[in-house]
């Protein structure tokens, strides 16, 4: 029965982790992804649409981002989304393409972009623990109703600490991984 909720609290936990690398992918450092612009999204037709879904992204170059629109005439909306967006770029139009240099990062930006992912990790732990939080109630709660002896909340109890444990930790190895990335030159 606590099985379930190891399980459920589990796949919780995995979801978290994915949100989180998405979260990662999104944050610049210094090098062309096309993950970088996977927010992005164009008023095309009347709905918000994704910038990945309207057009080729590709990065040629270390620090170059190419963008083909299928439809060139949205390479206005795509260029205004580009310079309202947070991402601090500024596109280059090329007539059918949108050119976008990624520049090198100064110390004081991969500081603080180092503070954001530090922030990022901290907000993906906390949702970890509060699964962890929510399964020790459930599990608690079977034990009150006598669906379960003591010894057995016990172990639920020390199993879930386990599963929290592994998942903590593999937030760690993303942020110390992403810290690497941001402070190379």
């Amino acid at each position: 029965m606590y099985l379930d909720i190891h399980k459920q609290t589990e796949e919780k936990m995995k979801k978290t982790i994915k949100a989180y690398k998405e979260e990662l992918n999104s944050i610049r450092a210094g090098r062309a992804n096309p993950t970088l612009l996977d927010r992005i999204t164009i008023d095309y037709y009347g709905t918000q649409t994704p910038l990945n879904q309207i057009s080729n992204i590709s990065a040629p170059e270390p620090r170059l981002l190419v963008i083909q629109p299928w439809d060139v005439s949205v390479i206005s909306q795509i260029e205004k989304s580009i310079l309202k967006s947070d991402l601090g770029l500024n596109p280059s139009v090329d007539g059918k393409v949108i050119r976008l240099v990624i520049p090198q990062l100064t110390e004081e930006r991969r500081k603080e972009l180092i503070k954001v992912v530090k922030k990022v990790a901290e907000t993906a732990k906390i949702a970890i623990r509060n699964g962890r939080r929510d399964a020790n109630d459930q599990i608690k709660k079977l034990q009150k109703a006598s669906e379960i002896t003591e010894d057995e909340q016990k172990q639920a109890e020390e199993q879930m600490q386990k599963i929290t444990d592994k998942y903590i930790e593999e937030i760690d190895n993303l942020l110390v991984q992403k810290e690497k990335e941001l402070m190379e030159v």
